[in-house]
């Protein structure tokens, strides 16, 4: 064969390659494109609401709606100054169910030289604040049907 001959062999061949490999590259990007048009949040987005409605009486310090985090700054409630919360909530999940929703709270007491120091958080209170989220995360999705 002749180089001639065998360069436009290669030339066919690699056109050929490119052309289903362009299929392909499109196939893919078709599905990212749909994925990202589905949802623009990482998380769900009713998991991901209902938590900020439930503990929008506490200050934001970072909320991340792709990685699904929720960090709120400390919390003093007015009735009891020498105590306040902080609370981390993670979204695990992009569907709505209750293994989707980690609750941490954490706790501080002012000692009497005026410093926090970190206390226990009673063990019922992370449970209730994510039974909280779960509730109002079924009432939006069902407010959306």
């Amino acid at each position: 064969m002749s180089i001639t001959k065998l360069s436009s062999a290669m030339v066919l061949a690699l056109a050929l390659t490119g052309l289903a490999l362009g299929g392909c590259a499109s196939g893919g990007r078709k599905q990212a494109r749909a994925q990202v048009q589905a949802g623009a949040l990482g998380v769900n987005s009713f998991l991901w609401r209902a938590t900020l409605d439930t503990l929008s009486f506490m200050p934001l310090a970072s909320a991340d709606p792709y990685g699904g985090v929720v960090i709120t700054d400390w919390y003093t409630n007015p009735e009891k100054p020498d105590e306040r919360f902080k609370a981390t909530i993670y979204i695990l999940d992009t569907r709505l169910r209750a293994d989707g929703l980690n609750v941490s709270v954490f706790k501080q007491i002012r000692n009497a030289g005026g410093q926090w120091v970190d206390n226990p958080v009673a063990g019922q209170t992370e449970t209730d604040i994510e039974n909280a989220i779960l509730t109002r995360a079924r009432q939006l999705r069902l407010s959306t049907l």
